[in-house]
């Protein structure tokens, strides 16, 4: 009876080390490597829905600097003045580039950048420079989006993770360029 008790005690201290230990691993991963998020606004439409579900990764710019052109998540600046925790945008600027609105499309540097996937601006903005450890972002839909024409330039500290795939829903499940 001994040694049934004792086999017992073996095998459930297994599986709580299995447990905890897969606990551990998933927090470390979730921390470092790999993010899920929900997107519950329109402001990335048509590229991103209401409801998509997105995984982001994390350390990627650990070894590389944001692009123009990539899709990130981060936390609002201050100037966002929002409860909101985070935000998903499209980089269209880095610092050092001068952007501006006109005319119902993004230039920058001075040059028209084509965007097939945006929505044509109804705003305009006057040129600014992108400061230094800064982004600028816009959302795709850019008459509906609370970014960066709203509220100034994103701090590069700011950014969580670049989207990378979309898991949900299955009919658009893919890679996100």
């Amino acid at each position: 009876k001994h040694n049934t008790t004792t086999n017992y005690k073996a095998i459930i201290f297994d599986w709580v080390k299995t447990i905890i230990t897969a606990i551990i691993l998933a927090l470390i991963v979730r921390t470092t490597i790999v993010g899920a998020y929900v997107v519950p606004t329109g402001s990335m439409k048509p590229t991103i829905g209401i409801g998509d579900r997105l995984l982001g990764c994390k350390f990627l710019y650990w070894f590389t600097e944001p692009e123009a052109g990539d899709i990130v998540v981060f936390e609002p600046p201050e100037e966002a003045h929002t409860e909101v925790q985070r935000f998903v945008k499209r980089v269209v600027a880095v610092e050092g580039d001068i952007i501006e609105v006109k005319n119902g499309s993004l230039y920058v540097n001075g040059q028209r950048i084509e965007e097939p996937y945006a929505s044509p601006p109804k705003y305009n903005l006057p040129p600014a420079k992108v400061p230094s450890n800064s982004l600028f972002v816009l959302g795709d839909n850019r008459n509906n989006s609370a970014d960066g024409h709203v509220w100034g330039f994103l701090p590069k500290d700011n950014i969580e993770a670049k989207i990378v795939f979309r898991f949900w829903p299955l009919t658009r499940i893919g890679i996100l360029e």
